[in-house]
């Protein structure tokens, strides 16, 4: 399967090397960095330098392609997906971003190629848990998504770390956030819905951030009570970021804020990601409670070392790529998440990345 690959950055690379491993991709990477490229080229694979923001330049080398991977920040995600439409290309990304994926998904009516896009952590991951445990019951109440990719070792007032793309986590915090409440479909604030909770003896904090549920909402509408999804913080982060987006009033002016976190705040390989998931309702005249709950943790190999963002994310879209290529999913429009089946993902080799880490607990 030929696979042209968008962004050579922290993520992209990890996509890279995963599926040209396998034999089974042939993987063209294309950005616009020439040392990044030039990383993955002595690596034997495919690099093509390329400005991704020249539609003419990038389309050329989408033609003939099977698949588009896209690894690139959320706001050249239509423009992706169009091109890939133009080619004729299939078509996955990343994005959380609520409005790109409603483009893309009309992008996809009457496409002869798929689209998916979503394909990471959250959305993605937790989208494909939450729908596999609700659909168990007879009656859904309540369904809670929460997720963190967080430092493992927190040291500022903030106690984060920079580990994954800074317009992604901006992006996150200033949008409305879908949700279903009291059966009705609600749009709530951003950082607002603050809840404390214990874990492993760790104490968390979680609140409102945008695009986490992927298109639950639709999918689950007028079947469930209560539907959710929160970013998870180690306390006071919250209240941190309120203050900068909302009293200093950076949410008006994000490149600043962005520009003081990437020259301020260190990124860390060190890291771990949090998910849980828990879901109540009925089942067989019984009011039960499921939870799915996993600490995915960084890779500290000195010779390739992975941050658990790295792995989460990286694993996310190469197994959805590769169900796809195995006809596990559908072959034309578009693909919501919860159309992967849980435990074909966790039994794919790249979904294996999840059901290997340490597991807190799982259930269901």
């Amino acid at each position: 399967m030929k696979i042209a690959l968008l962004g050579a950055g922290h993520i992209g690379q990890t996509i890279a090397r995963l599926l040209h491993a396998t034999g089974d991709y042939q993987v063209t990477v294309i950005d616009k960095n020439a040392k990044y490229l030039a990383v993955l080229a002595a690596e034997g694979i495919a690099t093509a330098e390329v400005d991704t923001a020249h539609h003419g330049a990038l389309a050329a080398q989408l033609r003939g392609k099977d698949a588009v991977v896209n690894a690139l920040p959320y706001h050249l995600a239509i423009t992706a997906a169009t091109l890939a439409r133009e080619c004729g290309c299939h078509y996955f990304d990343l994005t959380e971003d609520v409005a790109a994926t409603k483009a893309i998904k009309e992008l996809a009516q009457g496409s002869k190629t798929a689209f998916m896009p979503q394909c990471g952590l959250a959305p993605g991951f937790i989208g494909i848990v939450a729908h596999h445990l609700a659909k168990q019951f007879d009656e859904v109440r309540d369904v809670q998504m929460r997720v963190g990719a967080l430092p493992a070792f927190p040291t500022n007032k903030l106690k984060y770390n920079l580990t994954w793309s800074v317009d992604g986590l901006i992006n996150e915090y200033c949008h409305p956030c879908e949700a279903i409440h009291g059966g009705e479909f609600i749009s709530a604030l951003p950082l607002e819905g603050l809840e404390h909770f214990s874990l492993d003896g760790v104490e968390y904090e979680a609140f409102n951030t945008s695009g986490g549920l992927g298109t639950l909402c639709e999918t689950w509408s007028g079947k469930v009570k209560n539907l959710d999804y929160k970013t998870v913080r180690y306390p006071g982060h919250r209240d941190l970021m309120k203050f900068l987006l909302e009293d200093l009033g950076l949410a008006a002016d994000q490149e600043k804020l962005k520009d003081i976190m990437r020259k301020s705040m260190p990124a860390t390989m060190q890291d771990v990601v949090l998910v849980f998931v828990t879901v109540s309702g009925m089942k067989n005249g019984t009011l039960l409670q499921e939870v799915f709950a996993r600490k995915i943790f960084a890779e500290r190999d000195a010779k390739s070392p992975l941050s658990a963002i790295q792995i989460t994310t990286a694993a996310g879209i190469c197994a959805a790529v590769d169900l796809f290529r195995e006809g596990k999913l559908p072959q034309q429009g578009f693909i919501r998440q919860e159309e992967v089946q849980l435990p074909e993902f966790l039994a794919n080799r790249f979904g294996k990345a999840y059901q290997q880490s340490r597991q807190v607990e799982s259930i269901g």
